[in-house]
């Protein structure tokens, strides 16, 4: 396959111009100006779109299934990945803490094995998974040992630990998640908050989180959790020293996780994500979050530049879950590939309040390719006219 004139953008390659991209035998064969389309079985005409590698969505819930009372492991409000990946761009999804070591090998085999999408997974620090209620509060089901032992044992689908929805006046959660990052080599990703009265999040950020930890939902506005913008519009001071300190800035819009009155005046003052995501499961798809692909829409018409939004969403969540092998177009990497289009108009967008905030442009998805086969096609661009 050939896609020919395309605009590319590959943050790793620092590529941000017309081009084009050659796969063959499900591998990137080349990347280079004006390549002949003479020896090319498929010519995918990219002229006025951009070809990006596949995007990244670190955050997502994809251990579906039909336990009642489940929340979020192998029950109703998790999703099928393959159903929302590649309309959006994405050919790889980490699922953020769904399960724990005690039912990991069940979403390997009821999802992970079953998916086109390559799907990777951060095991939640508690052992039964994210079943919400009493089962997450359950510290003594906290073991960075075992959780350890199961990371090391999938170290190609595990690529960190994930706390959430604890609730407690109490650091040994956050203690034990780091303690298991640290004893299998990989990140940690938490989702703060919920305790009364707040645990610092000064302290979290400056003592407890190691460099190239992961602090998700970064943009919310929640009970229980100090936002990251005070109430006079100001991004709190300890907030850059942490970035700088290589604290990671997740997006994790998710159904209650993203405020335009936190991202707007952030984004404004400086401090732009890490990695785009979207915290994908049924109470969210249908919100203000929808899709991968409008989140990075949200964050083009906050002013971030499209190079930073592609990087976002492909290069560097690649670098920060260590999957160096992904996220970008490098001769002999995976062919994973998006072809997207650059809408100009009139949009809206809508956050976790339902607030909205107009913008003139919008991503859309024209064309998906995973391992250099064509996953997803909005127009036919792949594809040849039906009377030839």
């Amino acid at each position: 396959m050939l896609i020919k004139g395309g605009h590319v953008i590959d943050a790793k390659n620092d590529i941000d111009k017309v081009m084009d991209v050659a796969i063959k035998e499900g591998k990137i064969a080349k990347v280079d100006s004006n390549i002949p389309k003479d020896k090319a079985e498929v010519v995918v005409n990219a002229k006025g779109f951009y070809v990006v590698p596949g995007l990244l969505d670190i955050h997502t819930h994809n251990f579906h299934g039909t336990v009642p009372f489940g929340y979020l492991n192998n029950s109703f409000s998790a999703l099928p990945p393959d159903g929302f990946t590649f309309r959006s761009g994405v050919t790889t999804v980490a699922d953020a803490g769904s399960s724990g070591w005690k039912d990991f090998r069940k979403f390997k085999e009821q999802v992970i094995d079953r998916s086109k999408t390559r799907v990777l997974a951060f095991l939640n620090i508690v052992g039964l998974g994210m079943k919400g209620g009493a089962i997450e509060q359950n510290v003594a089901d906290m073991d960075p040992k075992l959780t350890t032992m199961v990371a090391e044992q999938f170290p190609d689908i595990v690529v960190g630990v994930k706390l959430a929805h604890y609730n407690g006046f109490d650091w040994t959660p956050t203690e034990r998640a780091v303690e298991a990052g640290k004893q299998a080599g990989i990140p940690v990703m938490i989702d703060f908050g919920g305790s009364e009265p707040e645990l610092s999040i000064k302290t979290l950020f400056l003592e407890k989180l190691r460099p190239g930890d992961i602090f998700t939902h970064a943009y919310a506005n929640v009970k229980g959790r100090v936002p990251i913008v005070d109430e006079n519009g100001k991004v709190r001071d300890f907030v850059f020293e942490a970035q700088k300190r290589g604290i990671l800035f997740d997006v994790g819009h998710g159904g209650g996780s993203f405020r335009f009155d936190q991202a707007i005046p952030a984004m404004e003052q400086g401090l732009s994500p890490n990695s785009i995501s979207t915290d994908l499961h049924t109470g969210s798809m249908n919100g203000g979050m929808k899709s991968q692909i409008n989140v990075m829409s949200k964050f083009l018409n906050m002013d971030m530049p499209l190079q930073e939004v592609i990087a976002a969403s492909t290069w560097r969540p690649a670098q920060i879950i260590q999957r160096e092998d992904l996220g970008h177009l490098s001769e002999g990497a995976v062919a994973d590939v998006a072809v997207l289009n650059l809408l100009k108009g009139d949009f809206g967008f809508i956050d976790v309040q339902k607030k909205k905030m107009m913008g003139n442009q919008k991503l859309e998805c024209e064309l998906t390719i995973k391992d250099g086969i064509v996953m997803y096609d909005l127009n036919g661009l792949a594809s040849k006219p039906w009377n030839e």
